[in-house]
């Protein structure tokens, strides 16, 4: 066999492995999976902890490939990804697509009217190498004028319930980081989800999350957490060059405090919780998640203690 045969018949043969890796591992029931619990009145069985596209925001294909497979054999179901997450999109349908199948996908769009919603779900669409999403969602609806953009005549609402007749997307949701236009969104449309920050600091220095989560409740509306591993702002000096360029936010302390902090969200009645985007804390998180137990009163009174005086990352009223 002359040697350029042999180097194509070995890249031959190496494809095909790492076909038929992917396909097990797609297909295998991992060992100690991650728990799941059901989205809201959707009836979806979501993994307790969400993959964030961050995760894969800036990696080589093969690093995404390799991160992705490894969350899916610990039993990670639920992914969510957005437009605004750098080339996120880009690495995560490539390396998501053997486990399109079994995987709940959740993407968002900054768009409020139609037709620069309906852009961004196309484009989505294209870069996940996918022809629906599980849950398309609008993203940071912060303030209430961008609430009534997007529920008004032209907004983004038509887009998503055009594209839920067309096939394209399967539920209807939200993320936001203002109280009062959360509860002001789950009384003016009936949402699938919700997607907010459930944090211990925010909860207790803040007043900020409980009225969301009791609405969402009332609501049956399914509640998808944010920011479980979150503690405060960074300092001044720290805005522009700190040890987490993934988080815009300062981390709790790793590994104590963040697994405590994860543990106190997931023991809140939530469907899911998405850690930051830093691949160490979502590996501690998936930790966390695979041997789950809510926080005992010790654990929690000790967690709330150092949280007392800091600053929180939001704030009641904040529409920023």
């Amino acid at each position: 066999m002359e040697r350029r045969d042999f180097l194509k018949q070995a890249a031959v043969t190496a494809a095909a492995v790492a076909t038929a890796s992917q396909m097990n591992a797609a297909t295998k029931t991992p060992s100690n999976p991650i728990p799941r619990r059901t989205l809201g009145r959707t009836g979806e069985q979501l993994s307790i902890i969400g993959f964030g596209g961050i995760v894969v925001m800036n990696e080589t294909t093969g690093e995404a490939s390799n991160i992705v497979a490894e969350a899916v054999d610990r039993g990670i179901n639920y992914f969510d990804v957005a437009p605004s997450y750098g080339n996120a999109q880009e690495r995560l349908g490539p390396a998501l697509a053997p486990y399109r199948a079994k995987s709940f996908v959740a993407c968002k769009t900054d768009g409020r009217m139609k037709d620069d919603s309906r852009a961004d779900l196309e484009e989505s669409l294209r870069l996940l190498k996918t022809d629906h999403v599980d849950l398309y969602q609008f993203h940071a609806l912060t303030k209430m004028a961008d609430l009534d953009r997007v529920l008004g005549p032209g907004g983004a609402i038509e887009t998503m319930e055009a594209a839920k007749k067309e096939g394209k997307i399967r539920f209807i949701g939200f993320s936001v980081h203002s109280a009062e236009t959360a509860v002001a969104a789950m009384d003016r449309y009936n949402f699938d989800t919700i997607l907010f920050p459930v944090n211990w600091v925010l909860f207790t220095q803040a007043g900020f999350g409980p009225q969301i989560l009791k609405k969402a409740q009332e609501k049956k509306v399914g509640i998808l957490a944010l920011k479980g591993m979150a503690k405060t702002v960074w300092a001044a000096d720290q805005k522009q060059n700190h040890p987490q360029p993934k988080c815009w936010y300062q981390p709790a302390a790793f590994p104590d405090e963040a697994s405590l902090g994860l543990r106190w969200t997931l023991s809140h009645p939530i469907t899911a919780a998405i850690p930051p985007g830093d691949e160490r804390y979502f590996r501690l998180a998936m930790d966390v998640a695979q041997n789950f137990r809510p926080l005992g009163v010790d654990e929690e009174q000790g967690l709330l203690k150092g949280g007392q005086g800091v600053e929180p990352i939001f704030h009641l009223g904040n529409d920023a």
